[in-house]
Protein backbone atom coordinates (compact mmCIF):
# COMPACT_ATOMS: atom_id res chain seq x y z
CA UNK A 1 0.00 0.00 0.00
CA UNK A 2 1.10 3.45 -1.12
CA UNK A 3 2.13 6.19 1.79
CA UNK A 4 -0.67 8.05 0.24
CA UNK A 5 -3.37 5.22 0.73
CA UNK A 6 -2.59 4.42 4.31
CA UNK A 7 -2.70 8.29 4.87
CA UNK A 8 -6.15 8.26 3.39
CA UNK A 9 -7.31 4.69 4.96
CA UNK A 10 -6.16 6.37 8.48
CA UNK A 11 -7.71 9.46 7.79
CA UNK A 12 -11.26 7.44 6.70
CA UNK A 13 -10.79 5.48 9.98
CA UNK A 14 -9.99 8.47 11.84
CA UNK A 15 -13.42 9.89 10.91
CA UNK A 16 -15.68 6.87 11.99
CA UNK A 17 -14.11 6.81 15.48
CA UNK A 18 -13.99 10.34 16.20
CA UNK A 19 -17.19 11.28 18.27
CA UNK A 20 -20.43 12.73 16.68
CA UNK A 21 -21.16 14.98 19.31
CA UNK A 22 -17.86 15.98 21.44
CA UNK A 23 -17.90 14.85 24.74
CA UNK A 24 -15.64 17.75 25.90
CA UNK A 25 -15.31 21.55 26.07
CA UNK A 26 -11.65 19.96 25.24
CA UNK A 27 -10.44 20.08 21.73
CA UNK A 28 -10.98 16.33 20.11
CA UNK A 29 -7.33 15.90 18.42
CA UNK A 30 -5.99 12.45 16.53
CA UNK A 31 -2.20 11.95 16.52
CA UNK A 32 0.43 8.96 15.52
CA UNK A 33 2.15 7.09 18.20
CA UNK A 34 4.75 4.36 16.89
CA UNK A 35 2.56 3.81 14.11
CA UNK A 36 -0.84 3.58 15.64
CA UNK A 37 -3.85 6.23 15.28
CA UNK A 38 -4.52 7.64 19.13
CA UNK A 39 -7.23 9.81 19.81
CA UNK A 40 -6.84 12.62 22.43
CA UNK A 41 -8.24 15.47 23.90
CA UNK A 42 -6.12 18.74 24.70
CA UNK A 43 -7.15 22.19 26.60
CA UNK A 44 -7.39 25.43 24.90
CA UNK A 45 -4.89 26.87 27.57
CA UNK A 46 -1.34 28.27 25.97
CA UNK A 47 0.82 25.21 26.00
CA UNK A 48 3.33 27.37 28.16
CA UNK A 49 0.69 26.36 31.33
CA UNK A 50 1.92 23.15 33.81
CA UNK A 51 1.23 20.53 31.55
CA UNK A 52 -1.01 17.86 33.47
CA UNK A 53 -2.26 14.05 31.50
CA UNK A 54 -4.86 12.11 32.65
CA UNK A 55 -4.38 8.47 32.57
CA UNK A 56 -7.22 6.29 31.97
CA UNK A 57 -7.70 3.06 33.39
CA UNK A 58 -8.10 -0.65 32.46
CA UNK A 59 -10.37 -1.25 29.92
CA UNK A 60 -11.39 2.41 29.52
CA UNK A 61 -10.78 5.24 27.11
CA UNK A 62 -9.89 8.53 28.49
CA UNK A 63 -13.96 9.53 28.50
CA UNK A 64 -15.02 9.03 32.02
CA UNK A 65 -12.00 11.06 33.31
CA UNK A 66 -13.27 14.37 31.97
CA UNK A 67 -15.57 15.67 34.68
CA UNK A 68 -12.39 16.31 36.55
CA UNK A 69 -9.84 17.11 33.58
CA UNK A 70 -12.45 20.04 32.57
CA UNK A 71 -12.52 21.30 35.80
CA UNK A 72 -8.47 21.85 35.99
CA UNK A 73 -8.32 22.97 32.12
CA UNK A 74 -8.27 26.58 33.11
CA UNK A 75 -5.10 26.23 34.79
CA UNK A 76 -3.03 23.63 33.67
CA UNK A 77 -2.41 22.68 29.45
CA UNK A 78 -4.26 19.80 30.09
CA UNK A 79 -4.04 16.17 27.96
CA UNK A 80 -6.27 13.30 27.86
CA UNK A 81 -5.38 10.23 25.59
CA UNK A 82 -7.38 7.34 24.63
CA UNK A 83 -4.00 5.16 25.03
CA UNK A 84 -2.94 2.46 22.00
CA UNK A 85 -5.11 -0.52 22.48
CA UNK A 86 -7.74 1.55 24.41
CA UNK A 87 -11.16 3.52 24.04
CA UNK A 88 -11.15 5.07 20.42
CA UNK A 89 -7.19 4.11 19.65
CA UNK A 90 -6.22 2.18 16.94
CA UNK A 91 -4.39 -1.68 18.60
CA UNK A 92 -1.19 -2.13 18.78
CA UNK A 93 -0.02 -5.41 16.87
CA UNK A 94 0.77 -6.70 20.37
CA UNK A 95 -1.01 -5.72 22.72
CA UNK A 96 0.70 -3.53 24.92
CA UNK A 97 1.79 -4.43 29.20
CA UNK A 98 2.28 -1.88 32.03
CA UNK A 99 5.93 -0.84 30.60
CA UNK A 100 4.81 -0.41 26.68
CA UNK A 101 2.13 2.08 28.11
CA UNK A 102 4.46 4.14 29.94
CA UNK A 103 6.10 4.31 26.66
CA UNK A 104 3.51 4.96 25.23
CA UNK A 105 2.61 7.91 27.51
CA UNK A 106 5.78 8.96 27.35
CA UNK A 107 6.02 8.86 23.35
CA UNK A 108 2.50 10.87 23.20
CA UNK A 109 4.27 13.62 25.58
CA UNK A 110 7.36 13.79 23.18
CA UNK A 111 4.72 14.20 19.81
CA UNK A 112 2.97 17.15 21.71
CA UNK A 113 6.01 18.79 22.59
CA UNK A 114 5.70 18.44 26.04
CA UNK A 115 9.26 17.75 28.53
CA UNK A 116 7.44 17.14 31.64
CA UNK A 117 4.09 16.91 32.91
CA UNK A 118 2.25 15.93 36.57
CA UNK A 119 0.30 12.64 35.40
CA UNK A 120 -3.13 12.16 36.90
CA UNK A 121 -4.06 8.27 36.78
CA UNK A 122 -7.04 6.49 38.05
CA UNK A 123 -7.25 2.61 38.42
CA UNK A 124 -4.38 1.06 35.93
CA UNK A 125 -3.53 4.42 35.08
CA UNK A 126 -1.43 4.50 38.24
CA UNK A 127 0.97 1.54 37.61
CA UNK A 128 1.45 3.33 33.76
CA UNK A 129 2.69 6.57 35.81
CA UNK A 130 5.23 4.42 38.45
CA UNK A 131 6.62 2.76 35.53
CA UNK A 132 6.69 6.09 33.43
CA UNK A 133 8.35 7.93 36.66
CA UNK A 134 10.36 4.70 37.01
CA UNK A 135 12.25 4.83 33.50
CA UNK A 136 11.77 8.85 32.70
CA UNK A 137 11.73 11.17 36.47
CA UNK A 138 13.23 13.71 34.48
CA UNK A 139 9.67 14.13 32.38
CA UNK A 140 7.14 13.97 35.39
CA UNK A 141 6.99 16.26 37.94
CA UNK A 142 4.56 14.99 40.20
CA UNK A 143 2.31 11.96 39.97
CA UNK A 144 -1.13 11.67 41.20
CA UNK A 145 -2.75 8.23 41.49
CA UNK A 146 -6.14 8.02 42.23
CA UNK A 147 -7.60 4.79 42.87
CA UNK A 148 -4.50 2.66 42.36
CA UNK A 149 -5.27 -0.68 41.29
CA UNK A 150 -2.74 -3.80 40.30
CA UNK A 151 -2.12 -5.43 43.91
CA UNK A 152 -2.64 -8.48 46.07
CA UNK A 153 -5.71 -6.93 47.05
CA UNK A 154 -7.21 -7.63 43.27
CA UNK A 155 -5.76 -11.59 42.83
CA UNK A 156 -7.23 -13.51 41.45
CA UNK A 157 -8.75 -12.57 38.80
CA UNK A 158 -12.17 -14.06 39.80
CA UNK A 159 -11.95 -11.64 43.11
CA UNK A 160 -11.08 -8.88 40.41
CA UNK A 161 -14.47 -9.86 38.57
CA UNK A 162 -16.58 -9.59 42.12
CA UNK A 163 -14.61 -6.58 43.34
CA UNK A 164 -15.53 -4.91 40.07
CA UNK A 165 -18.84 -6.05 40.10
CA UNK A 166 -19.89 -4.75 43.40
CA UNK A 167 -18.08 -1.46 42.39
CA UNK A 168 -20.68 -0.92 39.42
CA UNK A 169 -23.21 -0.95 42.12
CA UNK A 170 -21.73 1.87 43.56
CA UNK A 171 -20.97 4.37 40.68
CA UNK A 172 -23.56 6.69 39.49
CA UNK A 173 -25.55 5.27 36.67
CA UNK A 174 -24.30 7.52 34.34
CA UNK A 175 -20.82 5.95 34.00
CA UNK A 176 -21.97 2.84 32.91
CA UNK A 177 -23.38 4.40 29.69
CA UNK A 178 -19.51 5.79 29.27
CA UNK A 179 -18.08 2.71 30.24
CA UNK A 180 -19.38 0.20 28.62
CA UNK A 181 -19.06 0.92 25.20
CA UNK A 182 -14.74 1.01 26.05
CA UNK A 183 -15.41 -2.31 27.34
CA UNK A 184 -17.09 -3.64 24.60
CA UNK A 185 -14.55 -2.19 22.31
CA UNK A 186 -11.47 -3.55 24.35
CA UNK A 187 -13.03 -6.86 24.35
CA UNK A 188 -12.89 -10.23 26.69
CA UNK A 189 -8.74 -11.11 25.47
CA UNK A 190 -7.71 -8.21 25.64
CA UNK A 191 -8.87 -8.04 29.23
CA UNK A 192 -7.85 -11.39 30.40
CA UNK A 193 -3.97 -10.44 29.17
CA UNK A 194 -3.64 -7.04 30.53
CA UNK A 195 -5.15 -8.38 33.57
CA UNK A 196 -2.56 -10.65 34.01
CA UNK A 197 0.26 -7.98 33.47
CA UNK A 198 -1.21 -5.82 35.94
CA UNK A 199 -1.04 -8.25 38.45
CA UNK A 200 2.44 -8.96 37.54
CA UNK A 201 3.80 -5.25 37.88
CA UNK A 202 5.31 -4.64 41.12
CA UNK A 203 2.91 -1.66 42.08
CA UNK A 204 3.67 -1.46 45.45
CA UNK A 205 7.71 -1.27 45.43
CA UNK A 206 7.58 1.10 42.48
CA UNK A 207 4.73 3.69 44.15
CA UNK A 208 6.56 3.51 47.75
CA UNK A 209 10.00 4.31 45.87
CA UNK A 210 8.59 7.39 43.57
CA UNK A 211 10.99 10.40 44.23
CA UNK A 212 8.97 13.23 43.74
CA UNK A 213 5.46 14.52 45.39
CA UNK A 214 2.75 11.97 45.16
CA UNK A 215 -0.52 12.12 45.69
CA UNK A 216 -2.75 9.06 46.88
CA UNK A 217 -6.43 9.73 46.89
CA UNK A 218 -8.58 6.48 47.75
CA UNK A 219 -12.57 6.25 47.84
CA UNK A 220 -13.83 5.47 51.49
CA UNK A 221 -16.30 2.34 49.29
CA UNK A 222 -13.88 1.76 46.93
CA UNK A 223 -14.31 -2.48 47.00
CA UNK A 224 -10.87 -3.24 44.85
CA UNK A 225 -8.94 -0.73 47.35
CA UNK A 226 -7.55 -2.13 50.71
CA UNK A 227 -9.02 0.15 53.93
CA UNK A 228 -7.93 3.24 54.72
CA UNK A 229 -6.31 2.02 57.76
CA UNK A 230 -4.46 -0.75 55.26
CA UNK A 231 -3.63 2.19 53.13
CA UNK A 232 -2.13 3.91 55.61
CA UNK A 233 -0.32 0.86 57.23
CA UNK A 234 1.14 0.35 53.85
CA UNK A 235 2.54 4.06 53.13
CA UNK A 236 4.01 3.91 56.34
CA UNK A 237 6.77 1.14 55.78
CA UNK A 238 8.75 3.68 54.48
CA UNK A 239 9.90 7.16 54.66
CA UNK A 240 8.61 8.62 51.27
CA UNK A 241 6.84 11.07 48.95
CA UNK A 242 3.27 9.87 49.40
CA UNK A 243 0.27 11.69 50.71
CA UNK A 244 -2.84 9.72 51.14
CA UNK A 245 -6.29 11.06 51.07
CA UNK A 246 -9.59 9.39 51.49
CA UNK A 247 -12.55 11.25 50.05
CA UNK A 248 -15.98 10.00 52.06
CA UNK A 249 -18.35 8.26 49.86
CA UNK A 250 -16.53 7.59 46.76
CA UNK A 251 -16.16 4.15 44.60
CA UNK A 252 -13.19 3.23 42.16
CA UNK A 253 -14.12 5.93 39.56
CA UNK A 254 -13.75 9.25 41.63
CA UNK A 255 -12.77 11.36 38.44
CA UNK A 256 -16.26 10.67 37.46
CA UNK A 257 -18.25 10.80 40.35
CA UNK A 258 -16.40 13.50 42.82
CA UNK A 259 -14.47 15.50 40.03
CA UNK A 260 -15.27 19.08 42.15
CA UNK A 261 -13.81 17.23 45.15
CA UNK A 262 -10.94 15.64 43.63
CA UNK A 263 -9.96 18.80 41.50
CA UNK A 264 -10.11 20.69 44.81
CA UNK A 265 -7.68 17.99 46.40
CA UNK A 266 -5.28 18.50 43.15
CA UNK A 267 -5.44 22.17 43.24
CA UNK A 268 -4.54 21.76 46.81
CA UNK A 269 -1.88 19.20 46.41
CA UNK A 270 -0.36 21.05 43.26
CA UNK A 271 0.03 24.50 45.89
CA UNK A 272 1.09 22.69 48.75
CA UNK A 273 -1.73 23.62 50.94
CA UNK A 274 -3.52 21.67 53.54
CA UNK A 275 -5.85 19.02 52.48
CA UNK A 276 -9.17 20.45 53.55
CA UNK A 277 -13.02 19.85 52.54
CA UNK A 278 -13.66 22.26 49.22
CA UNK A 279 -15.60 25.82 50.82
CA UNK A 280 -17.05 25.79 47.30
CA UNK A 281 -18.66 22.10 48.37
CA UNK A 282 -20.25 22.36 51.61
CA UNK A 283 -22.06 19.49 52.98
CA UNK A 284 -20.85 16.97 50.42
CA UNK A 285 -18.59 14.24 50.54
CA UNK A 286 -15.80 15.00 53.53
CA UNK A 287 -12.19 14.76 52.37
CA UNK A 288 -9.54 13.31 55.13
CA UNK A 289 -5.71 13.34 54.82
CA UNK A 290 -4.85 9.60 55.73
CA UNK A 291 -1.21 9.90 55.37
CA UNK A 292 1.77 12.51 55.00
CA UNK A 293 5.05 10.96 53.95
CA UNK A 294 8.07 12.57 56.10
CA UNK A 295 9.88 13.65 52.63
CA UNK A 296 6.92 14.90 51.33
CA UNK A 297 6.91 19.21 50.73
CA UNK A 298 4.97 20.30 54.06
CA UNK A 299 2.04 21.95 53.62
CA UNK A 300 1.56 25.14 55.26
CA UNK A 301 -1.38 25.25 58.10
CA UNK A 302 -3.41 22.01 59.54
CA UNK A 303 -4.94 19.64 57.32
CA UNK A 304 -7.57 16.87 58.83
CA UNK A 305 -6.09 13.15 60.03
CA UNK A 306 -8.29 10.14 60.66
Amino acid sequence: MSTHSKASSSSRHQDRLTPKRPASALAERWTTIDGVDVFYRESPVPPDAPAMMHVHGFGLSGRYLLPTAELLADEFHTLVPDLPGFGRSGKPTEPLDIPGLAHAAVRFLDDRGVASATLVGNSMGCPVICEFAYHHPDRIDRAILVSPAGGLHNQPLRRAVGQLARDGGREPPSMIRVATPDYLRFGVPSTVKMFRALTRYPSLQRLLALEIPTLVVIGSRDPLMPSPTRVREIARQTDNHVLVVLIEGAAHAINFSHPGELAHVIRSFMADQPIVDDPASPGNSRTVEVHRGRLHPPATGHAGDL
